[in-house]
């Protein structure tokens, strides 16, 4: 169920910047999630579909991009993906490790409808980490 608090963000911001663009309509969103953020796409999308109707995003398409988990040994620094059983080090079996990437959650960036045709809002223009982190 976290993921509702969480697609009501993602609507929030992707309705903020469609706004700015002067967009009549937004049809798609990409999204990155990390392996190790546990959000569900089917849940996502269900809530989106919910809470966007009868709004500009009503039917766009969500895109997702998963993100595998990599990990850094903080003992002898090897860098690896880790396996399902375990989060150890596979090198020195250390279990001081941090996540250098697979936690992300964010969307990265959306198609708009504007008076111009189809407008694509990059990350970069979504580079305010704060308001496009979810």
């Amino acid at each position: 169920m976290h993921e509702l608090p969480v697609t009501e963000s993602i609507l929030e911001i992707a309705l903020r910047y469609a706004s700015q663009a002067g967009a009549s309509r937004i049809t798609d969103l990409n999204l990155v999630i990390g392996q190790l953020s546990h959000f569900v796409d089917d849940s996502v999308q269900f809530y989106w579909d919910i809470i966007a109707k009868d709004t500009i995003a009503e039917g766009a398409r969500l895109h997702f991009k998963r993100i595998p988990a990599q990990m850094v040994c903080l003992d002898c620094e090897t860098r690896y993906s880790p396996d399902e059983d375990t989060l150890a080090c596979p090198a020195c079996q250390s279990v001081r490790v941090k996540v250098v990437a697979g936690d992300e959650f964010r969307l990265d960036s959306i198609d708009v409808d504007t008076a111009d045709g189809p407008t694509p809002i990059s990350s970069e223009k979504l580079d305010d980490k704060k308001h496009t982190s979810c």
